[in-house]
């Protein structure tokens, strides 16, 4: 399937406020079910609003040469991954089974849209 690069920012501004939301209203009000430390939780919410404005903005001003502001979503999408598997690692002693598969489920969508948006960004573009 065929995504424009509008319709990428789009998806990622929905993913990312789906992810601040789960974080900072459901994750952090149930730290005991998930494991992952509540101020853990609102520093990737804080991080995914930021992601959020960004993509939105994109979405809405974008227009010329809009690769290079999908390449700089995608790195930071794997970046997130990154960060998110550090603190799964470093909270291991208190994530619990409902936390593992939160965020390894978070980690396999996001690093997929981060692959779309990735080769999205380095089709030529069309005359």
């Amino acid at each position: 399937m065929r995504y424009s690069t509008r319709t990428l920012f789009l998806i990622d501004a929905a993913g990312a406020f789906a992810t601040a939301l789960l974080l900072s209203q459901v994750l952090a009000r149930f730290e005991s079910v998930f494991g992952m430390p509540r101020h853990t939780l609102f520093i990737l919410a804080g991080i995914a609003l930021c992601f959020l404005i960004y993509s939105i903005s994109c979405y809405f001003l974008v227009d010329e040469n809009p690769a290079k502001f999908l390449n700089v979503i995608a790195a930071a999408n794997t970046m997130y991954c990154i960060l998110t598997l550090s603190l799964m690692i470093m909270h291991a002693s208190t994530l619990t089974l409902p936390g593992y598969a939160y965020f390894i489920g978070e980690i396999m969508i996001i690093l997929t849209l981060a692959l779309l948006e990735f080769r999205k960004s380095r089709e030529r573009p069309e005359l």
